[in-house]
């Protein structure tokens, strides 16, 4: 069988290392907060550029927990695309605020020249989502969040690695947000996030917030007798030692990594470029990572079920545009349309007409390339047989 992603052969590579840190982990008696944690902060952070960096829970948390230490809540909104995984607007709807959807260029990723109309005076920050491992145009995003007085928290979840005028995204705005999903770029074997930033304010509110409103450096240095006391409302997320020593192994392969997948999507380049399928295009301005290697086509279905019949299983990111799932709707008609007082969505033209036709092919640094070249045969083989 050939998955659009698989662990299983990276896990086989490495399996020895990975085991001998866990049992290191287990044998250390630290679980929580211990040296794993510090070491994967100091060399992710490091990776990324910026000053600080601190690890949690999930992407999700991650997002959180940025909007809360910058003060957004309820009655405030928070600009983003809709052409994204529900996570991001779930965190947007958690901290209280409002989300405002904005169309998507050909790129997949918010059209940073229709933002200014969606700026009202409750406008409080602008989510741009790093998707398929392409970076946002940072430099218009950035402008206008200057000019504006406005906070730009990166969605870094699918964009590890990824780089916009030889910056590492997550490094481009106030605060950047990584998960560590499974299947990201880098990926651990469970859930985690992470959260970048060059502001030592904002920084220090994050590691209260992440730790239930503690300070842990009060807290060990005998501030409040070293008890248990929290100083602001927070909430419970941590990047355990067993994934932390996961991740510090995975970032040491994590170029070699990026570098597989741009070669895996040259190939795909190469092979499907004279075909009708509509191929991803790479902003000049960026270094492409290659999350996932996204496709369009009118027949896009019929291709899928055709491929599953030859044991190929791919999948579409994404399916089902935030803005028409039921829980989000509200925000959609409340918000996306209020320039032009229309409730057909006709300001995410782009956004819709892209998820009825894009699926992603197989992408991962595993993927060998004789069931990269056997996806691509047969995939020609069903588009011409379409026509």
């Amino acid at each position: 069988m050939i998955k659009v992603w698989d662990y299983i052969p990276e896990y086989k590579k490495h399996r020895k290392e990975f085991l001998n840190a866990i049992d290191e982990v287990f044998k250390s008696s630290t679980l929580i907060f211990g040296p794993k944690l510090i070491e994967f902060e100091n060399k992710f952070k490091k990776f990324v550029g910026t000053k600080y960096g601190l690890g949690v829970g999930n992407g999700t948390d991650a997002l959180y927990i940025a909007m809360k230490a910058l003060g957004i809540g309820v009655g405030d909104e928070v600009i983003t695309t809709s052409n994204t995984a529900v996570p991001t607007v779930t965190a947007i709807v958690n901290a209280g605020a409002t989300p405002v959807f904005v169309d998507v260029d050909k790129y997949y990723v918010i059209n940073a020249k229709l933002i200014k109309s969606k700026i009202t005076k409750k406008t409080k920050a602008i989510i741009p989502v790093h998707l398929y491992g392409q970076a946002c145009d940072m430099d218009e995003i950035n402008q206008i969040a200057k000019k504006n007085n406005i906070h730009i928290i990166e969605d870094c979840a699918q964009s590890h690695g990824a780089e916009y005028k030889g910056k590492k995204t997550g490094s481009l705005g106030d605060v950047g947000c990584f998960s560590f999903y499974p299947t990201k770029i880098l990926g651990t074997y469970g859930d985690a996030g992470f959260i970048t930033t060059n502001n030592e304010k904002i920084y220090d509110k994050m590691m209260r917030i992440r730790f239930l409103g503690m300070e842990r450096k009060k807290m060990s240095s005998g501030h409040w007798n070293g008890q248990y006391y929290a100083v602001e409302h927070g909430t419970n997320s941590r990047l355990d030692e067993i994934h932390a020593a996961i991740l510090l192994i995975k970032l040491k392969n994590l170029h070699k990594s990026i570098k597989k997948r741009q070669k895996i999507a040259k190939v795909y380049d190469k092979e499907l470029k004279n075909t009708d399928l509509i191929l991803p295009e790479t902003n000049k301005k960026n270094k492409h990572a290659y999350y996932v290697y996204v496709v369009q086509h009118r027949d896009r279905d019929k291709i899928i079920s055709e491929l599953i019949k030859k044991n190929i299983h791919l999948n579409i990111s994404y399916p089902w545009p935030i803005h028409i799932m039921e829980p989000y709707k509200k925000f959609a008609k409340k918000m996306s349309c209020f320039k032009c007082n229309k409730c057909n969505y006709t300001c995410l033209d782009n956004t819709n007409l892209f998820s009825k036709k894009i699926f992603s092919l197989p992408m991962y640094p595993e993927l060998t390339l004789k069931d990269q070249l056997y996806t691509i045969k047969s995939i020609k083989k069903i588009l011409l047989n379409l026509n």
